[in-house]
């Protein structure tokens, strides 16, 4: 994910159907700090959300590893967000399987967790078909419970 992603990245999260479990949609602002945020994992992990493109190239969304509090406890977080035009042809499973299997060989962590909005179940099932089971709900901040599933990798 570099600045030339931009317009893209604003496009995804700034739609409402992509983003109508989180609290609001995010500006061209705050596109381009998700932006920053990821290049700054790149540079502290090796890792953070990758843009996920077509074999012809053409922009798709993210998907990839990112820490998170849950609970109060540091996890590594497979997070993904997909086009309204992509969703239903198994593009964020896929890419979110590819991250499982990076986080195993390269990340030092025994567990990896997917967190989502209690009603996202599309998200959920995404998680569930990457191996992950629900196993609590997070209840870190001021916004309303977001359900963890998780894997032992």
């Amino acid at each position: 994910m570099t600045p030339a992603d931009l317009d893209a990245m604003a496009g995804l999260l700034g739609d409402p159907d992509v983003m109508r479990f989180y609290p609001s949609r995010k500006t061209r602002g705050a596109a381009a700090e998700w932006i920053a945020w990821n290049q700054r994992n790149y540079a502290e992990y090796g890792y953070g959300l990758w843009i996920i493109e077509t074999l012809d190239g053409e922009f798709v969304g993210d998907c990839g590893l990112t820490w998170q509090d849950v609970n109060g406890v540091r996890k590594l977080e497979v997070g993904y967000h997909v086009g309204v035009e992509w969703q239903g042809r198994g593009l964020a499973t896929e890419a979110a399987a590819a991250c499982r299997d990076f986080a195993c060989a390269h990340v030092d962590t025994d567990e990896l967790v997917a967190i989502m909005h209690p009603d996202n179940r599309a998200s959920e099932r995404v998680a569930e078909k990457i191996g992950m089971n629900r196993v609590e709900d997070d209840r870190t901040g001021s916004t309303a419970a977001r359900r963890v599933l998780s894997i032992r990798i």
